[in-house]
Parts: structure tokens; C-alpha cells; sequence
């Protein structure tokens, strides 16, 4: 069986994933066959594997970093928010059902076979699992029947490294606090202190670290600085929707919608120079991009209600009409059309009115696509003409189902199932205008298509982008993880950590 090691947080978005993929791209380089695993994810932005399977992206990033395959056993249970108190669960990458909180808090217990089965079949494969926790350890009103944090750590015999995130201040108070809250066998399991996103002169830190560890019995194993690299992020807490940006020479909006998915689509696009990508939620900061685009969404109707009610509809509508290019994708590429039914309640019940840009009717159905697939642009019209025919890459994930009204409509992307060589190509998507619309997630990342779009949004507007060359992505993350790694082995004692890990529990 693996030898395991587990990162666990102070709170949400205190670094855990960061860390896990780092360790991850370490032991990889030091010649171990290794795996990530996070027992329950709770996040909108997910992916399918080869399969059709869904999981969740924090897993699918830490096994890139691992230079391996993503599989749901990193991942045996997802949970998708539908609202405030209420998400689909996701079981071995299939959907189980949607359930409010209360309701999955009694049931869970009887997933426990279900993750102990998934980590013990990776364990069986691999030389080290990098096990991630969620939120805090030490949320006491859910620790019954806990299977993420200790109840993970307890179940792999997981030795546990704790990061607290000192950017957002308290950093000393949240790590005692923690450790004093676990319960004394649980703070067995609690080997190492992490002191994440420092900034500054770490000698001004020493007496503090000194302190702590007087106070926990345990060592600081590490304070790993702010580390400002270009890495898929989670979920909606991530800082990248909420950076200020001024407007480049070619301006692209994303809106982000109240429960946007899957925005990791756009990451590709932020890379090139002369280039904004902007998240924008206030009409205000709309301005005149040169295009805007409709990302995911977990409930497509109720954020078109949003969008009407905030006015950014009506923005949206004045853009498209004074020239901006408009893409949605996937639940963004719904909204596009003319209505959208849910008969059966999947989302919202009823039926409603679309945006009216695409001649496209969307009905809501009980079963799930989930696909990979690859193909091609269609033939292309307008400002994007001339990404016609360029090949392409992604992910289908979707409960709807559009129709075009018009027997002529020119198809945005021609794909197929990557899984099965002798499918034929099938129509995906429409345009119109200047809007075009598809439900291929990753649809900008393959070689390409992202210089594509940019160079055609430049040439609408008459303006030259000097140094444009073509951009490899995967090769841009390859050198990313690595970075990461470097940075942890400069910062972590690694010597630590391996006898940490060689000791286990």
C-alpha cells in the first residue's frame, strides 16, 4: 500500500490544493509513482474524464502535477451548490441525486464504502497519495461522521501537515486554535505547521514561529511565501475573479454570473500580452469590451434571472449591437437562445424567455451529458471567421439539450466522443451575428485557438498586437507546476516531510 500524507487547512482557501499539487510535482521529480485524493469536493468548477465521469478540477490540476491521468477515484464524491442550502451529489463521477444539506449530512455516512474503496484501489497503485482536506478540521458542529478531514486522516492513516493562511492575518491564532480544538487522538495525527502566503521578512516571523511551536508541540515545517503563479483555481473563492484590471488593447468581459462554473475555460486567454480578461458583475464595469462571453452556470435559468434583474442583459444586448462579439458556452450558450423549458423541475421549473441572440430553444432533460470529445470548428462566420476549421479539444457537461429553429444553421464546433475512434462528428453549438454559442468546455485551450480569437478581435478593431506568437498552454502549466515545486523545496523542509511521510502514524 502507498505511504500517504495529508495537507489540511485552517479554513477554506487557506492554500490546501496549491500545497497538495506541489508536494504532488515533488514526488513525482524524486522518482515516486504518486496520486492525489480528496474524499469530497464541494465546487462548480469540474471535469470529465476519459470515461465520462465527473470530478472535481483541484484533483484533475494535482494529478497533472503528478504527471498522471485524472481518475474519480481522486475524487469519489462531488458536490455541485444548486443554491444556498442545496447541492447534486456526485458519487464515482455519476450523479446520485440533488439534496439539501440536511439531508446529505444523515446520508453521507453511507459513502464512507465508497471512499474507502476508491483510496484503497489508488493506494494498491501508487508509491505516495497526497491526500487534501476541506474547509477546517475543527468545524466542530460537523466533525459527526466526518470523511474529508480527520475522518480521512484516520481512515488512510494519513500523517497531517496544517496550513493556515497568514495573508489573511490571525495566522498563529488560527493554527493553535485549530490544534486545540482537535481532539486529543486527532492531534496525534498532526505532524507539521505550514504559515502559507507569507509577504515580507521572515526573521520579523521567527519569535512568533518560536511560540507556536512551544505552544502546539509541533513543528513548523515550512512558511511558504505568496506565491504568484498561473494555476487552475477551485472555485469561487478564487482571487482571479476578483482582480482589478485596466482595460488592454484587446478588452474581453466574462460575466460572472452568481454561480458561474467551470471559468478555468478562460485561463488560456489571460496569456497573451496587450490582452485583458475582465470578470465583471456591475453593469458599471462592463465598459466596451471587444467581447463578451457567458461562461457556465450550475442553474442557467436562475442566473439569466440575474442577469435581467441586474441590467447587465440589457448591457450585454447594446454591446452585441455596437459591435462586441458575443460566446457563450455551456449554460452562457442557453441563455443565448430564445427560450428555455424545464418541464420536469430540474432547475427551476416553468419556462422562460432567452436573450434572443441565438434561433435556439433549450429543454432541460433528466440525464446528464458528460463527454470528452475533440473535432473541429465549423465553418465560422463574422468577426471569428477565421477560426474555422481549426482543430479543438474539451468537455461536454450539461443537463440541456438545444434545438435550432432553422434547418440552416451553421454549427460553431463539429466533435466527437474521444473515447470512441469510429463515432462521427456531430454538430454542436450555432451562430448568428457575431454571437456564437457551444457547450464544449476547454474550447479555447488547444494550441491555436485562443491566438485565433485575439487575432481576429484584433482585426475587427484595427489595431496591430505586436509579439503574438503561437502559445502552447500545456507546456505553460508544465512549467508552472514546476515552479511550484521549486518554490516548496526552497521553503518546506523536505527533509522533514519525507520522515514525516516515512514514519506515517
Amino acid at each position: 500500500m502507498a505511504k500517504a500524507i495529508m495537507i489540511q487547512g485552517t479554513m477554506s482557501n487557506a492554500g490546501k490544493s496549491l500545497l497538495a499539487a506541489g508536494l504532488c510535482r515533488i514526488f513525482k521529480q524524486d522518482g515516486y509513482k504518486t496520486a492525489p485524493f480528496k474524499s469530497q469536493n464541494m465546487a462548480l468548477n469540474s471535469f470529465i474524464t476519459r470515461e465520462g465521469l465527473e470530478m472535481g478540477r483541484a484533483q484533475v490540476m494535482q494529478a497533472e502535477a503528478a504527471g498522471i491521468e485524472p481518475s474519480v477515484l481522486m475524487n469519489p464524491i462531488l458536490l455541485k451548490p444548486t443554491n444556498d442550502t442545496g447541492s447534486q451529489v456526485i458519487v464515482n463521477g455519476e450523479v446520485l441525486g440533488t439534496m439539501n444539506a440536511r439531508d446529505y449530512f444523515s446520508y453521507k455516512k453511507q459513502l464512507v464504502p465508497e471512499v474507502k474503496k476508491a483510496y484503497e484501489t489508488l493506494a494498491a497503485e501508487y508509491d505516495i497519495i497526497v491526500l487534501e482536506g476541506a474547509g477546517s478540521p475543527a468545524e466542530i458542529n460537523l466533525k459527526k461522521e466526518d470523511l474529508v478531514n480527520m475522518g480521512m486522516a484516520k481512515l488512510a492513516r494519513a500523517p497531517v501537515l496544517l496550513a493556515g493562511d497568514i495573508d489573511r492575518g490571525g495566522v498563529f491564532a488560527q493554527l493553535v486554535g485549530t490544534v486545540m480544538l482537535l481532539e486529543e487522538e486527532e492531534q496525534k495525527y498532526v505532524k507539521g505547521l505550514v504559515i502559507n502566503k507569507f509577504r515580507g521578512d521572515k526573521t520579523i516571523l521567527d519569535p512568533g514561529i518560536a511560540m507556536l511551536e512551544e505552544k502546539c508541540g509541533i513543528p513548523v515545517v515550512g512558511t511558504v511565501p505568496y506565491m504568484q503563479l498561473d494555476l487552475e483555481d477551485e472555485d469561487s473563492l478564487t482571487e482571479r475573479l476578483n482582480r482589478e484590471k485596466e482595460v488592454g488593447l484587446i478588452d474581453i468581459a466574462v460575466i460572472r454570473l452568481p454561480r458561474i462554473s467551470n471559468f478555468t475555460d478562460f485561463n488560456v486567454l489571460e496569456s497573451f500580452s496587450g490582452v485583458s480578461l475582465r470578470y465583471v458583475e456591475k453593469v458599471s464595469q462592463l465598459k466596451k469590451p471587444d467581447m463578451i462571453v457567458l461562461p457556465g452556470t450550475k442553474n442557467t435559468m436562475k442566473d439569466l434571472s440575474w442577469l435581467r434583474q441586474s441590467g447587465m442583459e440589457a448591457a450585454i444586448l447594446k454591446a452585441k449591437e455596437n459591435g462586441a462579439v458575443i460566446f457563450g458556452i455551456c449554460g452562457g450558450y442557453q441563455m443565448l437562445g430564445e427560450t428555455l423549458s424545464d418541464p420536469r423541475g430540474i432547475e427551476e421549473g416553468g419556462s422562460m424567455r432567452g436573450m434572443g441572440l441565438l434561433p435556439e430553444d433549450t429543454m432541460f432533460a433528466g440525464e446528464k451529458t458528460r463527454t470528452r470529445v475533440r473535432g473541429k470548428f465549423g465553418k465560422l462566420e463574422g468577426v471569428l471567421a477565421g477560426l474555422s476549421h481549426l482543430p479543438l479539444e474539451g468537455y461536454e457537461i450539461h443537463m440541456g439539450v438545444s434545438r435550432s429553429k432553422q434547418n440552416t444553421m451553421q454549427a460553431v464546433t463539429m466533435i466527437k466522443d474521444q473515447c470512441e475512434e469510429d463515432s462521427l462528428l456531430k454538430c454542436d453549438g450555432a451562430q448568428a451575428d457575431n454571437v456564437y454559442g457551444s457547450y464544449v468546455h476547454g474550447i479555447f485551450d488547444k494550441e491555436g485557438v485562443a491566438r485565433g480569437v485575439i487575432e481576429a478581435l484584433a482585426k475587427a478593431k484595427g489595431v496591430a498586437l505586436e509579439h503574438l506568437s503561437s502559445f502552447d498552454y500545456g507546456k505553460y502549466k508544465e512549467s508552472q507546476y514546476d515552479l511550484l515545486a521549486d518554490t516548496l523545496r526552497q521553503y518546506l523542509d523536505m527533509e522533514q516531510i519525507y520522515k514525516i511521510l516515512e514514519e506515517g502514524i
